[in-house]
């Protein structure tokens, strides 16, 4: 499973709204709203970039940042209120890859997002699947599988909401909108064949799982 990307912000509404925009984009993200959860969690975890605010409850993001720096080359992109230049070269010569001042639009740091992982990660470019509607395909980087309209509507479906859990019913309410009578065994088979076309794509990764007696789910 790809490593997330970490929102260190105790602006609760602004953490989610920035979560929102980078998992549409396919990343895979998590959220802390203190600075010393964020320095336990970055203790037992790698993620694959730090969006960190400047101010937060705890330990600050400029010490947060400093200490992260010993151990670790991780991404790391401050986000604060404060506009002084000091400030922004302080954070900079800390360790930091980029400034962005608040408020900011989620667009413009999912855009720079891209462009320090294009850059510090780029056999990481390309890993997440990008859906082609019109073809019916799915690709993963240079790699592409044709997929039936039923496994398509699917993979739509569970791809919106990564992790959430879809039950069979609901899922079959989705590919079958005249609400047809079918059985379970139905969605299971496009389940099975749509995996093992994702397969092809990555052997390495299950893309979508089961949840035993629950349903399935999309994973990132």
């Amino acid at each position: 499973m790809t490593a997330p990307i970490l929102i260190v912000e105790d602006e609760v509404a602004l953490a989610v709204v920035a979560s929102q925009y980078l998992q549409r984009e396919g990343y895979a993200t998590v959220m802390i709203h203190d600075g010393d959860q964020a320095m336990e969690w970055l203790r037992t975890h790698q993620p694959l970039l730090v969006v960190l605010d400047r101010m937060l409850p705890g330990t600050d993001g400029l010490t947060l940042c400093r200490e992260l720096r010993k151990t670790s080359d991780v991404p790391i992109i401050i986000t604060t209120a404060r506009v002084e230049e000091i400030d922004r070269l302080l954070g900079l010569e800390l360790g930091a890859d980029d400034y962005l001042c608040k408020p900011y639009s989620p667009r413009e740091l999912v855009a720079r997002v891209k462009a320090i992982l294009r850059r510090t990660h780029p056999q990481s470019h390309g890993t997440h699947l990008q859906l082609d509607e019109g073809s019916n395909r799915v690709r993963l980087g240079s790699h592409a599988a044709e997929l039936t309209a039923v496994e398509m509507r699917l993979l739509q479906v569970l791809m919106q909401n990564p992790g959430r859990i879809y039950s069979r019913d609901q899922l079959m309410d989705t590919i079958y909108p005249d609400q047809r009578l079918v059985s379970d065994r139905t969605v299971d088979s496009h389940i099975k064949n749509l995996r093992k076309k994702l397969s092809l794509l990555d052997a390495q990764r299950e893309f979508v799982r089961s949840v035993y007696g629950a349903g399935y789910k999309f994973e990132l």
